[in-house]
């Protein structure tokens, strides 16, 4: 009987060419399984395809609601943004997707999981890391990092499915490296290998505008969260893949949500990219918006330290373990009272503040307020300066003292 391999599969370039490549050099049975995050229409024809390449069948598996409740929501409650600007969108879906991967080779009693992910990417330590994690005595395959692979760009992929009859997905005028899920939209390649070249975004984006062709007349929209999940869009109540779709529509029409990236690499270098997330550029600003009206001064503080772990377990492919596991314990725990309504003002790019209301909110007007209230003593001020202010007081005096020596 013939070893069974399971093959993450996209119908990209990649890994239409890894079927026919893993027939040939394994003599196997290749089952092709396509983990659907929301890329759409990319789904479209899979089947045929995948078929026509060589694989004995194909799963698709709808994974977009379990994407957005196990892994976005969980980065959202977390604040996760790697190096400032990344929004993490191929680095929670990877671990979603393996996930599945696992559960299908088990089922199909394969020996073997497959992807196409390359040795210079992040992708292939995503992937893997949850095998490990998940099914340690399945083994992995990476042609990118064998040497019988023989291929060394996009280029030599498409010469190779040229020889065999087999037509390929891209042009090759248009050859972006791209990932899409419901979540973001990334590019990269090209022109954008260059970090000198200006991003030419009519040409590149899909989910929607630049800023400078976005309306000139600015958008409002409100989300309500409860316990730091999204629940409702400009007052209506939506389930989890409608929410985000109708934000994905309203913030790319309005340009907010494009990130132009020269970013640090799990395996070490750095690469450059644009990633599309209008819905998710929204999600996150609203969230922080309602976390500062929510959050105690000590908490937030620590929210800091605790996202920047947090974020760097999710970029690297480390969901699958004790501490990331911990560390969203500790940020459900503190999103527990962040609930309430933020509205924003989307125009040309820009995300602004629009107010928020909560009803776990602690803003104390009468405190706050420069008239004086009946909860806040000005003259209390005193002590507590002279206290907060005392290792300064003392470090001067002795500065003093031995200067006067």
């Amino acid at each position: 009987m013939k070893e069974k391999i399971v093959l993450a599969y996209s119908g990209g370039l990649d890994t239409s060419v890894i079927i026919p490549w893993l027939k040939e050099n394994y003599h196997a049975e290749v089952i092709a399984v396509c983990g659907d995050v929301g890329q759409g229409k990319e789904t479209d024809g899979l089947e045929e395809k995948a078929l026509r390449t060589g694989a004995s069948k194909l799963y698709i598996a709808d994974l977009t609601e379990e994407f957005i409740t196990d892994a976005i929501y969980p980065c959202i409650k977390a604040n996760a943004v790697y190096e400032g600007k990344y929004l993490l969108g191929t680095s929670m879906a990877r671990p979603i997707i393996a996930k599945k991967l696992v559960e299908i080779a088990k089922q199909e009693g394969a020996t073997a999981i497959c992807h196409g992910a390359t040795g210079k990417g992040n992708d292939q330590v995503r992937f893997e890391l949850t095998i490990k994690a998940l099914a340690p005595e399945l083994k992995i395959i990476a042609p990118w990092r064998l040497d019988t692979w023989g291929m060394e760009s996009r280029e030599d992929e498409m010469a190779y499915l040229e020889e065999r009859g087999i037509p390929f997905p891209v042009k090759k005028d248009d050859s972006y490296s791209r990932d899409r899920n419901i979540w973001h939209l990334s590019h990269e390649g090209l022109e954008l290998e260059d970090p000198a070249n200006e991003p030419n975004l009519k040409h590149i984006l899909q989910m929607g505008v630049s800023p400078e062709d976005a309306p000139d007349v600015p958008e409002y929209v409100s989300v309500d969260f409860e316990a730091g999940v999204p629940v409702a869009v400009n007052g209506e109540k939506l389930a989890p893949v409608a929410l985000l779709t109708k934000l994905n529509e309203i913030g790319g029409k309005n340009g907010v949500g494009i990130s132009d990236i020269c970013e640090n690499r799990v395996v070490g270098m750095k690469s450059r990219g644009v990633y599309e997330t209008p819905g998710g550029a929204i999600l996150y600003y609203a969230h922080r918006e309602l976390e500062y009206l929510c959050l105690d001064k000590k908490t937030q503080a620590f929210n800091e330290v605790a996202s920047n772990k947090f974020t760097e377990l999710v970029y690297s492919g480390e969901w699958y373990t004790p501490l990331r596991e911990a560390l969203s314990a500790y940020f459900d725990f503190t999103n527990a009272t962040v609930t309430g309504s933020v509205k924003m003002k989307l125009y040309k790019g820009n995300i602004i503040s629009a107010g928020s209301t909560s009803p776990y909110s602690l803003y104390n007007e009468s405190m706050a307020s420069f008239t004086t209230g009946e909860l806040y003593n000005h003259k209390d001020a005193d002590g507590f300066i002279n206290l907060f202010g005392l290792p300064l007081k003392v470090r001067a005096m002795m500065m003093q003292n031995n200067e006067n020596k």
